[in-house]
């Protein structure tokens, strides 16, 4: 037998292993992906992995398009699916200073009534500029994977996550929780993306913008093949669900993840005062082009996780964590014109044009100028040389004139650029003085406020329809097929007049699609329907606090005539929410008071089914219920003791009334005791309190 004759046997025999693996593996991901009943242990599917790849090596041409190593898990279903969070994922509270890092210490401090001479332990580490992700192991195996999305609901990317080496399929090491939910985030490094760049314009595609954007769009791929393909690595750093404590430090919590096989940051460090978190800050900034990826900051972490339970959350962030941001990066460049841009609530924003320029590896054509007092303050008009700055995602801004040009200051407008109203500014009822932003006059009725409030209402953190962004808005806006929210949820019914699938982008699966889509967002939260409104200060914090007081939107409905009388009960209770200020209340009675958008929320309504808030802890003793403290308080700190009430559901007001529940009541007690006791109202000592919270 001749050596040719020989080598096409051992290439037979190849082609037939690597079929049968292919079977053999495309079967085990059906399994495990869609069944959830694996028939192969880690290391048996590993192994057949590893032939295979061998295999395709040494017989690159035998490699077949329908290679599970050229993709990965199943067919995609095509749409992601939203999963909900057991324990939200919160954003960070910022520092820019280290006077802002001594403050968080101290701050710190004080919730807890510790002297300012003890010793506090932190965490510092790196804040990776990349995408967070949750992982949800059930027995050591990952079951699901999901993007942070707005905090309360993510998306699951599981198939797309199991591609990633650095996330394990099943832990390792010992002493994990039945159930435990790993946080991080995912990311690219340089050379890698340096690589994925070069691969784009050999292909003669556009390069990617940077190695966060490249990850995200990355990891929110259809095609977990696509995914795959891209060099994606995960850090863990955080957790979410737990179905048993795990550790008692954060320090130690990390630890045991990197035991359990996960990816931890190498430059993690313990401290014990402001002073050494800011020097390990400046230890890792001046490393920062040598790590081989991008961060933007340092993260400190309260270091025990009992003190974290007790500090808990704000509205948006954790008390005990803080992350500390590098400085901005600065360029000069050349303001081309100055444009008007109207918001969704009238504010006129002036925008300075610029001549392209690149800074921190973004393009940078556009920064801010925030208001007419600040473009008087920086003297800066068209034809300036400009320093501008760009921090993270922040919006650039124009820091100072660094080279005035000849011409004429310029004059901020008197009218709406878009629909011509007066223009005009609030003013500070307290003070007199005029506020610094000025609005257009003419509500909703202005095109430019309309459009912008129809493509808030659509965005993610709002009703998420898919489908249905910024570019469709403006367009049916402009045909007049969508003038009010309601309008979106009867362009199915209008159809047959409308024949959407006729319009220029649009066929016959495109329209259904989004006939679909709108259709899929009709049950919707109580909080997200009146973030979806606008209402200048009514963000998605206070949305959240006035959905969870009221819990049914028809109480709440109901209540809206008497919001605007500013003693009625409904105004009271609602000023009453640690959080809420008279701001909000009295843009959210201002919206109210108009008749239009009454009947605005009334048509939308009726379109709709609103899902109840859920009541914060209702098996709390006290959920629902009104506290007043006051007084010295000497177990808890008046911060300490509010938070604590308001995460067991119950509602924390500065002021007694018939309404009160409970007085709690320190040393020093004055007139808030004595109209206690006169109104019947139940009072506690600190003991008493603690005892009937558990």
């Amino acid at each position: 037998m001749s050596v040719e004759q020989a080598d096409d046997g051992l290439e037979t025999q190849a082609k037939k292993r690597i079929i049968w693996l292919s079977q053999e593996i495309r079967s085990a991901d059906a399994l495990y992906y869609q069944d959830d009943n694996p028939a192969l242990s880690d290391a048996d599917y590993d192994a057949l992995r590893r032939e295979l790849i061998s295999l395709e090596t040494e017989f690159p041409h035998l490699i077949r398009k329908d290679s599970p190593t050229q993709s990965v898990g199943v067919k995609p279903a095509g749409k992601f699916g939203k999963v909900k969070h057991s324990v939200p994922m919160l954003s960070l509270d910022n520092a820019f200073s280290d006077e802002d890092v001594t403050d968080f210490c101290a701050r710190v401090k004080r919730f807890l009534s510790l002297p300012e001479t003890d010793v506090l332990g932190f965490t510092a580490e790196p804040k990776i500029d990349g995408l967070s992700a949750a992982l949800r192991y059930e027995n050591g195996k990952f079951v699901k994977g999901a993007t942070r999305g707005d905090g309360q609901v993510g998306e699951d990317i599981t198939a797309n996550l199991a591609t990633l080496d650095t996330v394990p399929k099943h832990l390792t090491g010992e002493g994990w929780p039945e159930v435990v939910e790993i946080r991080g985030e995912v990311y690219i490094g340089h050379d890698e993306f340096d690589t994925m760049n070069v691969a784009q314009v050999a292909a003669g595609k556009a390069e990617y913008k940077n190695p966060r954007n490249a990850a995200a769009g990355s990891l929110r791929q259809i095609d977990p093949s696509v995914t795959a393909s891209r060099p994606l690595k995960f850090f863990a750093y955080a957790w979410g669900e737990v179905s048993e404590p795990f550790a008692e430090t954060q320090m130690q919590a990390v630890e045991r993840m990197a035991e359990w096989g996960f990816d931890v940051n190498p430059q993690m460090r313990r401290h014990e005062s402001a002073r050494a978190m800011v020097a390990h800050y400046t230890e890792i900034l001046n490393a920062r082009a040598g790590l081989g990826y991008d961060i933007d900051g340092v993260v400190y972490k309260v270091d025990a996780l009992g003190l974290q339970d007790r500090l808990g959350f704000v509205s948006r962030a954790p008390r005990w964590a803080i992350a500390h941001k590098f400085p901005a990066e600065k360029a000069v460049t050349t303001v081309e014109d100055i444009d008007i841009q109207v918001g969704r609530t009238g504010s006129l924003t002036p925008v300075a044009r610029l001549t392209p320029i690149t800074v921190g590896g973004v393009v940078v054509s556009n920064a801010t100028l925030h208001n007419a007092d600040e473009i008087a303050r920086l003297g800066v008009k068209v034809g300036d040389s400009v320093e501008i700055q760009r921090a993270g995602d922040v919006i650039p801004q124009v820091l100072r004139v660094v080279e005035p040009a000849q011409g004429e200051a310029f004059t901020f407008p008197t009218q709406c650029p878009v629909c011509a109203a007066p223009v005009s500014s609030d003013v500070d009822e307290k003070t007199g003085r005029h506020d610094v932003v000025r609005r257009c006059t003419n509500g909703l009725s202005c095109p430019a406020q309309a459009v912008q409030a129809l493509v808030h209402f659509v965005s993610r953190q709002v009703f998420d329809i898919d489908g249905l962004g910024e570019r469709q808005i403006e367009a049916f806006y402009e045909k007049g097929l969508i003038k009010e929210p309601a309008d979106i949820f009867t362009i199915r019914a209008r159809n047959a007049e409308i024949k959407l699938e006729t319009w220029e982008g649009f066929g016959e699966t495109s329209a259904a699609k989004l006939f679909d889509a709108i259709d899929a967002r009709r049950t919707i939260p109580f909080d997200r329907v009146l973030y979806s409104l606008g209402i200048r200060h009514v963000g998605r914090t206070n949305s959240r606090l006035i959905a969870q007081h009221f819990i049914q939107w028809d109480k709440f409905w109901n209540a809206v005539p008497e919001l605007q009388n500013p003693v009625s009960d409904p105004y009271m209770s609602l000023l009453g929410i640690d959080g809420m200020g008279q701001a909000a209340l009295g843009s959210l009675a201002r919206f109210f008071s108009s008749e239009s958008n009454h009947k605005i929320v009334e048509n939308l309504v009726e379109q709709l089914n609103i899902e109840d808030a859920e009541a914060p802890t209702p098996d709390s003793p006290v959920a629902g219920k009104t506290v007043v403290f006051t007084g010295k308080l000497e177990l808890f700190s008046r911060d300490e003791a509010k938070a604590r009430a308001q995460s067991l559901g119950a509602k924390v007001s500065g002021s007694v009334s018939r309404k009160t529940d409970y007085l709690v009541a320190g040393p020093g007690a004055g007139s808030k005791l004595k109209k206690a006791e006169a109104a019947g109202v139940k009072v506690l000592t600190e003991s008493e309190w603690l005892t009937l919270i558990g």
